[in-house]
């Protein structure tokens, strides 16, 4: 009885997780850089230098926005296109388990039997254990690159120093569910057959009767043959 609702919840993880990664694709700030802001004269004067997958960003202390769009795919460098691609393709692995967790389930009418659910759920937690390798790889190439330009700029004071963003957090966080509904749908999926018992199994009240009335019948029928017999054999002997 609790591998209905342990599914239940690891499909809810998994189709929550998934939600997390796709939103940070269409979320700002995935790095944040910060100039001025420091006290000592009579006007303070702060602006945010902040970029996403698809724009660099300048908002100053008025909350004026200026953003440039990225250039054309063979425009943008290689790591950019590198995170899209890696985090696009874990959403639509991500996208073909949580359909085949649907028929792997339990509490569905489709996908066949016991064994074949159990197949099915384990294909699915594959293709989510698949997209989720694929989502961190993606934000961990992300993470490289902006804390390499961040010790960079340690060094070269006249360099922005760029710092990671929420986007990033939300999308390790989503992961991290994924994989925790990956466990939950293989561990309801492994199923442990029962030993077999040495003793014989006692048969029912109704396997009971059923054998008494062959055993009846086996005996009439031999009586009655018994009886057929002696009958031909004294005619004969007349």
């Amino acid at each position: 009885m609790w591998r209905r609702p342990a599914q239940i919840l690891g499909l809810l993880l998994c189709t929550l997780g998934w939600g997390f990664v796709g939103c940070t694709l269409a979320m700002d700030h995935w790095r944040v850089a910060q100039l001025g802001g420091q006290g000592g004269s009579s006007v303070v004067v702060a602006a945010w230098y902040w970029s996403d997958l698809w724009k660099d960003c300048y908002e100053d202390s008025t909350a004026l926005v200026n953003c440039v769009d990225l250039g054309v795919l063979w425009a943008v460098k290689s790591y950019i296109q590198a995170v899209r691609g890696l985090l696009m393709i874990g959403l639509c692995v991500g996208l073909i388990g949580t359909v085949l967790s649907f028929s792997g389930m339990e509490c569905t009418h489709i996908g066949g039997g016991r064994r074949s659910k159990d197949r099915t759920l384990t294909t699915a937690s594959a293709f989510h254990l698949a997209g989720c390798v694929s989502d961190v790889a993606g934000y961990c190439l992300y993470i490289n690159k902006v804390t390499a330009a961040f010790l960079h700029s340690k060094a070269d004071p006249s360099k922005l120093s760029y710092e990671i963003g929420p986007p990033l957090y939300l999308g390790l966080v989503g992961s991290f569910l994924i994989l925790l509904g990956c466990t939950v749908h293989c561990a309801t999926a492994c199923r442990a057959d029962p030993p077999n018992s040495r003793h014989p199994i006692v048969p029912s009240i109704r396997e009971r009767e059923e054998e008494e009335e062959e055993l009846r019948a086996s005996k009439r029928s031999k009586a009655s043959q018994s009886v057929s017999l002696y009958k031909m054999a004294s005619v004969v002997v007349v």
